[in-house]
């Protein structure tokens, strides 16, 4: 017989007995992993959070640089002499610091700039500058990093302008200085030989012929003394450019209407060419036309019976270049550098002034003279100067 005192264990009992177990142990390492599992996501987190502050302690001090650069930025906008614009995409004005606000206002903000630009600027002759006022600005444009806007840089230039128109006098006057000598040979010659002449015409008993001659060569002298006056006092007072509106097609067929007829005289072929029939210069309308008539009179001069002369006009950008170019023998080297002295001229008649007073009129409208003579391929003298302003409005 079985022992009373020892249990009896059914099969199924010991086999559940068993699966608790297992489940039991299973339980522990679950248990245990997770208790891994949350250790590492506290450590985890703990690194994070300390990169998080980390963080954020670098972004608080480029932000307080940020802050730092923005304060001085603000306070030398507010104390540059200069006059700084901020434009929106729209070319609307969206900031202005203090000096831009003394030229144009505070009702300025929120205007458009081209509205700006006829309500206070007035174009000058020289590309990128204005006047405002009595003053005289440049404007500098450049368009923001973000592609949404300019900013424009406004700066007085009226000291510098007027030290300019100075030094470009005292120049003409030491010129002038030292082209005494020479003035007072040029005078003499035609003088000498008007008062040769006329004392002629008093002489007893000259025919009425030679009379008339003596007479017509004493005018042409006396008219030769006018001219050489004339361009003496041209080039001493530097042309007064004045405020002309003048379209280059209608100017260049005005100075080829003029020169035309000589040409024919001269046997000489002439063309003028301008593929830019809707350029506008500003300036003194009469001072081109005599720079540009004494370049081709100058061609004419150089030129034998046969050759031909060309005026022609190329534009790039703001710029025109005015050309005139012959089929002379050209230019010496050595003589190449002196062509725009006054009173140099390699001319019995000329004055010697034609080629410096057309360097001065392209100077007072911004522009310059210069002369190319390869050899033997003739000579050509090339007059930029700039179009009318206007491009900054849109």
């Amino acid at each position: 017989m079985p022992d009373p005192e020892i249990p009896v264990v059914s099969p199924d009992a010991a086999a559940k007995a068993a699966e608790l177990q297992h489940a039991f142990a299973l339980f522990n390492q679950v248990s245990a992993e997770l208790t891994q599992a949350y250790e590492a996501l506290q450590a985890r987190v703990a690194s994070l959070t300390e990169e998080l502050a980390i963080a954020n302690g670098e972004l608080r001090r480029q932000y307080q640089e940020k802050e730092a650069l923005s304060e001085r930025l603000s306070s030398l906008l507010d104390a540059l002499p200069a006059g700084v614009v901020l434009l929106d995409a729209g070319a609307r004005v969206s900031a202005l610091n203090p000096a831009a606000l003394a030229m144009f206002g505070a009702l300025a903000v929120g205007q458009h700039w081209g509205d700006v630009v006829r309500q206070f600027l007035e174009p000058t002759i020289t590309v990128g500058e204005w006047l405002l006022g009595d003053a005289r600005v440049s404007i500098a444009e450049n368009s923001l990093p973000s592609g949404g806007g300019k900013i424009l840089l406004v700066h007085d230039v009226t000291s510098a302008h007027r030290m300019k128109t100075e030094l470009e006098r005292n120049q003409r006057l030491a010129a002038m200085g030292e082209m005494a000598a020479s003035l007072a040979h040029q005078l003499r010659t035609p003088l000498a030989a008007a008062l040769l002449y006329t004392s002629n015409l008093g002489q007893p008993g000259v025919p009425d012929e030679a009379r008339a001659k003596f007479s017509d060569k004493a005018s042409g002298q006396l008219k030769r003394l006018e001219r050489l006056i004339q361009d003496v006092l041209l080039f001493a007072r530097g042309e007064s450019i004045g405020r002309d509106v003048i379209p280059l097609a209608e100017l260049l067929a005005e100075v080829a209407q003029t020169v035309e007829p000589l040409m024919r005289e001269h046997g000489l072929q002439f063309a003028a060419v301008n593929p830019d029939s809707e350029a506008i210069l500003v300036g003194s309308r009469k001072a081109l036309f005599g720079a540009w008539i004494n370049l081709l009179e100058n061609a004419l001069q150089a030129t034998p019976t046969g050759g031909k002369i060309c005026l022609s006009v190329c534009r790039q950008g703001d710029i025109l270049a005015v050309s005139v170019k012959d089929s002379g023998p050209g230019i010496p080297p050595d003589k190449l550098a002196r062509v725009f002295e006054p009173f140099y001229t390699t001319k019995g008649q000329g004055t010697g002034l034609g080629l410096a007073i057309a360097l001065g009129v392209a100077r007072a409208h911004g522009g310059s003279l210069e002369v190319f003579s390869p050899p033997g391929e003739g000579a050509e003298f090339v007059m930029t100067l700039p179009v009318s302003a206007g491009d900054i409005e849109s």
